[in-house]
C-alpha cells in the first residue's frame, strides 16, 4: 500500500480521486452539525487524495426516510442519469447517510450508486465499505443501530407528549371554531394568544385551550342546540350557516364534515383527548383504537353542557351507523346512477350517501372507491395524490430557497397568498413545478401554466425527472421571456436552454447583497 507524502498528498503519479460528499443534519446533536461533516470529511478527503467536487446537504432532515430529502434524491438522480462527474460519495457515518426503520431501505439506496459505478465511504466508521465480509456484517448492525435509536427517541418523545397532556397543555392542532390557543410560560403566567401558524419558540413554554370570540361561542351552542332539538341534518345545518356567511376556522366554508367534526370535539365540553391517529417514525397516518386514546378531562371551561352533549353523541350513532364496504358502495353506486356523475361536492351534497371523506377513510382514496364500482375516474383525480405531493416538493423548495437568501445576508419573504417570493423587497419571483410527461413518441415534456401565475419578474419552473419523484432542473428566466409558452421539451433551443440550470444558485447569487466601499 503506498503510503501519503507528509503533506498529506498522494505519492506522485497516483491520480486524485473526484468525489462528492453528502451532508445531512437533523436537530439532534451538535457533534453531527453539518460544519463538524463537513470538516471531518474534508480531512478525510485530504487523507485519501480525494478531490471533493460537489456536494449534497439536507440540512434539518430526518433521514428516516427519503421524501423530504431533495439532497440524496437529487444524489441519486445525478448517479442514475449519468450527470455526476465523480467515482466516490463520502458520508460522515451510515446514521448520516439514514436511519431507514427497514435498514434494506437503506442498502437499496447505496446499491443503486453502485450499479452505477459510484461507491459509498463512511469517513467516521471503524471499517472500510469494501464489500468484505466483516464489513457488511459491521455496516448491517451500524443501520440496526441506527434505526433503532430513532424508534427509541420517538418512544420517550411520545412519553412526553402523553405527560404533558395529563398535566393540560396542548399538544399540536388547530384550536377550534370557538377556541384559541393561549401561550403561557413554565409558571402558567400568560403571554398571549397565537394566532393561526403561530408556534411557542421557547422550549419551557406552553400551550393551553381557552374559549374564542363571544360570537364564536355562541355559534358553537347554537350548533349543539340546534341538531338535537331539530334534529336538523348536518349538511342543513352548513348551509345554514354559510348562508350566515360564517366561516369555519380554517376561513372556510362549512361542510357536513366540518359540522360532524364540531360535534364530536370533547374539548367543548372540557375534555382534552389525544392520540386519536399516528404518524411514527415518519410512517403513513393511522386511526388508533379508542382503547389507545388519552382522555384528561376538566382541562378548560366547558362551552357545552355535558348533557348536551352525550344527547348530540347518541343522535349521531343513530345517524351515522356503522356501513360496510359493501353497503357504502351500493349508495355510491345509486347516486351514479342517480347523477350520471361524482365528484366531492356530489357526494357530500347528497343526504343518503356517506361523505366524501369517509371513502377516503375506508378505501384510501376516493378514486379507488370509484374503481370499485366500475366509476371511471376524470383525469385530475386519477393525478391527485401526485399533484399533493408535487405541492409539497414546490413548497419545500420556496422554504429552502428564502432560507439560502438569509443566510446570505440578504433578505426573502414568500406570500402564501400570491404565491410570490419577494428577494429585497425589490425583485419578485414566481415559483411553479411541472409533473414529467411522456410525449406520443416517449420523450419528455412539462407544461408550463404562465397563464395562470401571478405577475413577477422572474418565473422558475422545477421540472422533474419521469416518475416525479426527483427534481431533473430549474427553469429560470424573465417572465416576459416565457410569456404564452404552453409546454417545454428535453431541448427547447439554445435560447431557451440558456435559462436551465441544476440549482437554484444563479437565483441565489443575484439575491446576494455586495459591499461598496466608500470613495476615496
Amino acid at each position: 500500500m503506498d503510503k501519503f507524502a507528509e503533506d498529506g498528498n498522494p505519492p506522485a503519479g497516483r491520480r486524485r480521486v473526484r468525489a462528492a460528499q453528502y451532508l445531512r443534519m437533523s436537530t439532534e446533536y451538535q457533534a453531527y452539525s453539518i460544519e463538524n461533516q463537513r470538516d471531518a470529511i474534508r480531512d478525510y478527503a485530504d487523507l485519501m487524495g480525494y478531490d471533493i467536487v460537489a456536494t449534497y446537504e439536507d440540512a434539518g432532515r430526518s433521514g428516516l426516510n427519503l421524501e423530504g430529502r431533495p439532497g440524496l434524491q437529487q444524489l441519486l438522480a445525478d448517479v442514475e442519469i449519468g450527470r455526476a462527474d465523480f467515482e466516490t460519495v463520502v458520508v460522515y457515518d451510515v446514521s448520516r447517510w439514514g436511519r431507514f426503520q427497514n435498514i434494506d431501505e437503506s442498502a437499496a439506496y447505496e446499491y443503486r450508486c453502485q450499479m452505477a459505478g459510484v461507491r459509498i465511504e463512511f469517513c467516521a466508521e471503524q471499517f472500510a465499505n469494501d464489500g468484505s465480509i466483516g464489513s457488511d456484517v459491521l455496516k448491517a448492525i451500524k443501520r440496526s443501530m441506527a434505526a433503532e435509536h430513532s424508534r427509541m427517541l420517538s418512544q420517550k418523545v411520545f412519553i412526553g407528549q402523553a405527560r404533558l397532556i395529563r398535566m393540560g397543555f396542548r399538544q399540536g392542532g388547530k384550536a377550534g371554531f370557538g377556541l384559541r390557543r393561549l401561550l403561557v410560560d413554565q409558571h402558567g403566567r400568560p403571554k398571549g394568544i397565537l394566532s393561526s401558524y403561530e408556534y411557542k419558540n421557547l422550549q419551557t413554554d406552553r400551550i393551553v385551550l381557552i374559549h374564542g370570540p363571544p360570537d364564536e361561542v355562541a355559534t358553537v351552542r347554537w350548533i349543539f342546540n340546534h341538531f338535537v332539538r331539530t334534529q336538523k341534518s348536518q349538511l342543513e345545518i352548513a348551509r345554514t350557516l354559510n348562508n350566515r356567511g360564517l366561516l369555519t376556522d380554517l376561513e372556510r366554508r362549512w361542510t357536513r364534515e366540518s359540522v360532524h367534526s364540531l360535534l364530536t370535539n370533547e374539548n367543548y365540553i372540557g375534555n382534552s383527548v389525544w392520540n386519536r391517529g399516528s404518524t411514527r417514525l415518519k410512517s403513513h397516518r393511522v386511526h388508533n383504537p379508542p382503547e389507545q386514546w388519552l382522555r384528561v378531562e376538566n382541562v378548560l371551561e366547558p362551552i357545552v353542557d355535558r348533557k348536551l352533549f352525550r344527547r348530540a353523541q347518541i343522535l349521531l350513532k343513530t345517524i351515522h351507523r356503522h356501513m360496510s364496504d359493501q353497503e357504502m358502495l351500493d349508495a355510491l353506486k345509486a347516486l351514479l346512477a342517480r347523477r350520471g356523475a361524482l365528484s366531492t361536492f356530489i357526494i357530500d351534497a347528497a343526504p343518503d350517501c356517506p361523505p366524501a371523506q369517509r371513502y377516503w377513510w375506508r378505501f384510501g382514496t376516493l378514486v379507488k372507491a370509484y374503481e370499485l364500482i366500475g366509476y371511471q375516474a376524470p383525469k385530475n383525480y386519477r393525478y391527485i395524490h401526485v399533484n399533493r405531493r408535487l405541492d409539497a416538493v414546490r413548497l419545500q423548495a420556496i422554504q429552502d430557497f428564502v432560507a439560502a437568501v438569509e443566510a446570505r445576508g440578504a433578505v426573502a419573504a414568500y406570500d402564501a397568498e400570491t404565491g410570490i417570493v419577494q428577494i429585497n423587497e425589490e425583485v419578485t419571483v414566481a415559483i411553479a413545478i411541472a409533473r414529467c410527461r411522456a410525449s406520443y413518441f416517449g420523450y419528455p415534456r412539462w407544461f408550463v401554466k404562465t397563464d395562470r401565475q401571478p405577475l413577477a419578474d422572474i418565473y422558475v419552473l422545477i421540472r422533474m425527472n419521469p416518475g416525479d419523484l426527483t427534481i431533473r432542473d430549474y427553469l429560470i428566466a424573465p417572465a416576459r421571456e416565457i410569456a404564452g409558452k404552453r409546454d417545454l421539451h428535453a431541448h427547447n433551443g439554445a435560447f431557451l436552454d440558456s435559462y436551465v440550470f441544476p440549482t437554484l444558485m444563479p437565483l441565489l447569487a443575484l439575491a446576494e447583497r455586495v459591499a461598496v466601499e466608500s470613495a476615496t
